[in-house]
């Protein structure tokens, strides 16, 4: 038996408009049918219709619903990790790492659907109280990426489901096997599960054509998207000009400081996987780094040796830390960005395609470290390939002043012993980035805490903490047990 056939979608990816192929070789993995604007419109309808039925269903049941599905994920971790693998291109663990990521915010989600807690305030006026009340908000619309083609739907999935919505979900024309995978597994579940309704979780394969209807819908309260800065920025206006919501999760130019105290063997692993994994093309890639004078030297050389020594190739291999780039485009960008430093000045290392003979079909690069000349103090703008550009700085302000000088802002971290440059690393006048590290890399968060950026990374918050309220509406309801009607403001009159 095939991963297909493991995952239920054999059938599903034999015929339609839609060639797959996978980015390890260029082979073709199927074809799917690509969906019109008419079965777009039967889908949110049908999503709406789950929506009425499943929000009247008690939360810790919903969660219950959440928890066989975590448990189905369980059972086919090796087979849907495989297929991540085969059709993004990342390392088979990380494959398989991004799975555990589904059953980690399935377990959370569990435990949330107990803890949907509303406040009891405080009135001003006698005999009443007041109470914030959380309601499903309604059918939410997922929009992926082909770089995380699984973790970042069950992180809006997840929390959508017990809080009481619907989704739709639009993965990347890149990926759509691994969606319509987590569809037949979650549709195992759903089957035997009564108080589950048709259409409650929905798959939309298409284009951006596809993508901009869900944006403009009206009964999508909640668009969740995924993408490049670009993308946000094409689609925030049009959701607000609806007065829809969005969670925008956009372009990450993640910087890393190396101060004087560090542990240069803890930070080099971690600038080395941060630069590297998944070819570079996590939103939480490290791409800038700032490296004090006092030890630019000797950890400059430390990572050039690291950088001869990183494994390229088939990503179903565990000897190899770094697969392919998802496709030509990224190498040519790649390509041009590096060309484009060199011409400044910049020292490249590595940085060229590779095991072209073995896979002319495929784009595998070597990770590129550049030395930027002191003219160039920073990189603002980010190229979704391994690309790391280092920096050398004196004093800390100045390097957490460059750091936060880019438009995005979503992960950044600091290698130190000193208590005092940590603590300023994370207080108000530090780090500007949703996420603020200390002796840890910025790619990879735990689900427990909120993840999201600021600035041009959209604001959006997914997974943990209280991101689950923007998945529902809050009502404040004021309740007179009294037998008299005070007025706001003080008014009287008679009647």
């Amino acid at each position: 038996m095939n991963v297909f056939e493991k995952l239920g979608i054999s059938e599903q990816i034999c015929s339609g408009d839609l060639c797959i192929k996978s980015p390890i070789d260029g082979s073709i993995l199927g074809y799917v049918a690509m969906d019109t604007s008419q079965s777009l419109q039967a889908r949110i309808c049908a999503a709406e219709a789950a929506f009425l039925k499943w929000r009247t269903v008690p939360a810790p049941v919903r969660g219950e619903l959440v928890r066989r599905f975590g448990e189905v994920l369980r059972q086919n971790k090796q087979a849907l990790g495989e297929l991540v693998t085969r059709e993004c291109g990342k390392t088979l663990q990380e494959g398989l790492g991004e799975v555990q990521e589904m059953i980690d915010i399935c377990d959370f989600a569990v435990g949330l659907s107990r803890q949907l807690y509303g406040l009891t305030i405080a009135s001003e006026r006698p005999g009443h109280k007041m109470l914030e009340n959380w309601h499903p908000l309604g059918p939410v619309g997922v929009i992926s990426a082909f770089n995380f083609p699984v973790a970042v739907w069950a992180w809006n999935a997840a929390l959508a489901l017990v809080c009481g919505d619907s989704v739709i979900w639009k993965p990347s024309e890149k990926t759509p096997l691994t969606a319509l995978a987590c569809l037949a597994l979650f549709n195992r579940v759903a089957k035997e599960f009564d108080a589950a309704p048709d259409g409650l979780v929905q798959v939309v394969l298409g284009d951006r054509e596809i993508g901009g209807q869900m944006v403009d819908d009206l009964r999508l309260p909640l668009i969740s998207a995924t993408g490049s800065t670009a993308m946000g920025r094409a689609i925030a206006p049009r959701i607000a000009h609806r007065f829809g919501r969005s969670l925008l999760e956009l372009g990450g130019n993640n910087a890393i400081i190396v101060a004087p105290s560090a542990d240069l063997e803890m930070a080099l692993r971690a600038i080395v996987f941060g630069a590297v994994g998944t070819a570079g093309q996590r939103c939480t890639t490290t791409r800038r780094l700032f490296l004090h004078e006092d030890i630019h030297g000797q950890l400059l050389s430390s990572l050039k040796t690291a950088y001869d020594n990183v494994s390229v190739g088939d990503p179903m291999s565990p000897d190899n830390l770094v697969g392919p780039l998802i496709n030509q485009p990224a190498y040519e960008k790649m390509r041009l960005t590096l060309d484009f430093f060199r011409e400044q000045g910049a020292v490249v290392n590595g940085g060229q395609r590779v095991l072209e003979d073995q896979y002319p079909d495929a784009c595998y690069v070597k990770p590129a470290l550049v030395e930027m000349p002191e003219q160039l103090d920073n990189v603002y703008e980010e190229t979704f390939a391994p690309i790391l550009h280092v920096f050398k700085y004196q004093d800390l302000n100045e390097a957490i002043s460059r750091q936060n000088a880019v438009s995005q802002g979503l992960s950044s971290a600091i290698f130190t012993n000193d208590m005092r440059e940590a603590e300023l690393f994370t207080s108000v006048t530090g780090s500007d980035c949703g996420i603020a590290n200390v002796n840890i890399g910025t790619s990879g968060a735990e689900i427990g805490g909120a993840f999201g950026g600021e600035k041009e990374t959209g604001g959006g918050r997914e997974s943990g903490s209280d991101a689950w309220k923007v998945y529902m509406r809050r009502s404040t309801a004021t309740i007179n047990y009294s037998r008299e009607l005070p007025l706001a403001q003080g008014i009287s009159f008679d009647i």
